[in-house]
């Protein structure tokens, strides 16, 4: 038997990747645009889909994990568009019309979520019942998953913009969060590390010996947060900053210390080696989680 075609789309801030796969997981066709104004982009990516599917049969839904803010409330009026987000050109966009042609089921999750939960599908988060992803890079954000379900409220979550202690004597810089300061984003993500030292975090720890603890010391506080709130079964540390030699490593054995002895569990292992962990699947976390959001758009059982 056929398997039903699923569109996937990881919306980032910088790039949109979006994919054709089959029910199973397997992707037939893929490609990654660059992210310009919705009245630029989403034209190409209804291009792509348009043209995917003359080649390999009709889509039967849409999996959208996004960036941010955005209405993920299936059933607001909203849903699928753009709430507050600092982007120009986005506020207001929606995905629904954007997709429209294609008179298919459309769900959407942001990125974190969507990453989230391609790590517990086939990643680092398999086994775990309580997963906490977080992603630093341009932005900062994490999705708690419980048993493949992301958790959230009257929205989904925005724990990046927490505040978490600022030394401004070690570190005079201000932030760059537009709405916040210097909140956990306006400190550690990517944009934040250049305004500080004019380049990326993984060349900057070759001049300046504190960059790396100082900004592990700021995702130290989070993480710890972190688990005393969810206590999950493993933290997924993401995105582009993550990936600066020494910084998880840092993370680890500033959570360890920080945390003091108090937990007694056989997940937290002398070390955290285990409990604190890049992505098992790279850079495909999001399209895989996307994906599968597809996947549950088909479905009558969203969870199925």
């Amino acid at each position: 038997m056929t398997q039903q075609l699923i569109g996937a789309i990881e919306a980032g801030g910088t790039k949109f990747v979006l994919a054709l796969a089959r029910a199973d997981g397997t992707i037939v066709e893929r490609a990654r645009i660059d992210t310009r104004s919705a009245a630029e982009t989403f034209p190409d990516v209804r291009q792509f889909f348009m043209s995917a599917q003359d080649r390999h049969g009709p889509i039967a839904g849409f999996g959208i994990a996004s960036f941010g803010p955005i209405d993920i409330d299936p059933s607001s009026p909203a849903y699928g568009t753009f709430t507050t987000t600092p982007k120009p050109g986005w506020s207001g966009a929606r995905f629904h019309d954007a997709l429209e042609p294609f008179d298919a089921p459309i769900m959407v999750e942001t990125d974190v979520n969507g990453a989230a939960l391609g790590e517990w599908l086939s990643g680092a988060g398999q086994g775990c019942d309580t997963l906490a992803y977080t992603t630093v890079g341009t932005g900062v954000g994490t999705g708690i998953l419980h048993r493949g379900q992301a958790r959230g409220g009257i929205s989904h979550l925005e724990a990046g913009h927490i505040h978490v202690p600022h030394d401004t004597v070690r570190d005079p810089f201000a932030g760059r969060c537009p709405f916040h300061g210097d909140c956990l984003e306006g400190l550690v993500c990517g944009p934040a590390i250049i305004d500080r030292w004019g380049t990326s975090l993984d060349q900057v720890s070759n001049k300046n010996s504190d960059a790396v603890p100082l900004i592990a010391s700021y995702l130290t506080d989070f993480a710890k947060t972190l688990v005393l709130l969810h206590m999950p079964d493993r933290l997924i540390f993401g995105g582009g900053v993550m990936k600066a030699p020494g910084l998880i490593e840092e993370v680890r054995r500033q959570v360890e210390v920080r945390l003091g002895g108090y937990l007694q569990h056989p997940r937290l292992i002398p070390g955290l080696s285990d409990y604190i962990v890049v992505p098992g699947l790279g850079d495909d976390a999001g399209i895989t989680g996307a994906i599968e959001l597809g996947r549950r758009a088909t479905s009558a059982q969203p969870g199925d």
